[in-house]
């Protein structure tokens, strides 16, 4: 709705407000726009209206120069896919501007002048798009930042219940998909990350919402701590994937750590979500990933009275650094010593 709704607005803006006949770049770039900005920054997302028109310029400036032909197009394509490759655009803002430039170059070449309208048109189209964004998140601007870190941690508890079914199979095959996913996780919490900072944007821009401000940043730190957790956790799945080619059965105190230690990473996502959506209590589930979490620590340190293998013995260490920093995430206080008395080690 919000796509199709800017689209339309662009086209008639560029029709009746500079007279342009056929402003077809106008809705195209307005529907990029809106593809590239979900969970950017302002100023990121107007780098993006400045690299489709740019290109839209530069192929009108090369067949201009060049005149129609295979040699334009080539020329064209290499200005403005390069500069944008260079930048570290993505894969979908390099193929849309390169299209932008094919289509002027290939099927409407200006005819010996410059057609500033289509490189005005591309403008107003990504101008309509950054206000269609500003607007959908102007009533509830944390929603985008809510649901990133629900389903960031929701991937995160998935990941270690299909490990601990992979292990209760002896699966090495399906364990070895595991491990796969977790090197995934953290463009998850990138994508968090950059949510965070989003937001945090788009709350300075309201003067009412700043207060909310400090719980961006608290989201912003938790981030720090959660890409270590899902370091841990991919050390947790590759020392899995060894123990399952020792094809031997898994204990079942392993099983029932690694069920707490998912139930532990559940809880501390409702945490931060309750906390920005303003329901609940984020205390009363940043309490339950607590146990949770040292829960899992007690149940695999019985793993360790018995003398395991070398991958066991890596796994109990990283069910215990995970629920460290798990809990640090969630803003709970004197961790590591509560997490080593759950584990039966006498610092003293």
């Amino acid at each position: 709705m919000t796509a199709a709704t800017a689209a339309t607005v662009a086209w008639l803006i560029a029709a009746l407000l500079i007279g342009h006949p056929d402003p077809l770049f106008a809705p195209s770039a307005a529907l990029i726009v809106l593809g590239e900005s979900r969970g950017r920054r302002l100023r990121q997302t107007t780098e993006i209206v400045f690299g489709v028109a740019a290109g839209v310029l530069v192929a009108e400036l090369v067949v201009l120069a060049l005149g129609p032909g295979v040699t334009s197009l080539f020329v064209a394509l290499l200005l403005t896919v390069g500069p944008l490759a260079v930048a570290g655009a993505s894969n979908t803002l390099i193929t849309q501007s390169a299209i932008s430039g094919l289509y002027v170059v290939a099927v409407a070449a200006p005819q010996g002048h410059l057609m500033p309208f289509r490189f005005a048109d591309a403008l107003i189209g990504g101008a309509v798009a950054i206000a269609a964004t500003q607007l959908a998140v102007a009533r509830k601007p944390l929603t985008p930042l809510v649901d990133a870190a629900r389903q960031t941690y929701a991937d995160l508890a998935d990941l270690l219940d299909d490990l601990n079914e992979a292990l209760g199979h002896c699966d090495e095959p399906a364990a070895d998909a595991v491990l796969a996913r977790a090197h995934q996780l953290s463009d998850c919490v990138e994508r968090l990350h950059s949510e965070s900072l989003a937001a945090g944007e788009t709350l300075r821009l309201r003067v009412r919402r700043r207060r909310r401000l400090a719980q961006v940043r608290d989201v912003e730190r938790t981030t720090h701590q959660l890409d270590h957790v899902v370091g841990n956790v991919w050390m947790l799945a590759r020392n899995a994937v060894t123990l399952t080619r020792l094809h031997t059965s898994t204990p079942p105190e392993l099983t029932s750590a690694l069920h707490a230690l998912a139930s532990a990473v559940r809880s501390a996502g409702e945490s931060l979500a309750s906390d920005l959506i303003g329901r609940d209590d984020p205390d009363e589930h940043a309490g339950q990933a607590d146990a949770d979490a040292l829960e899992a620590v007690r149940i695999a340190a019985k793993l360790l009275e018995d003398e395991p293998s070398l991958p066991l013995t890596m796994i109990v260490g990283q069910i215990r650094t995970t629920a460290v920093d798990l809990l640090r995430g969630v803003g709970q206080d004197d961790v590591m010593s509560r997490v080593d008395e759950a584990l039966g080690w006498n610092p003293r």
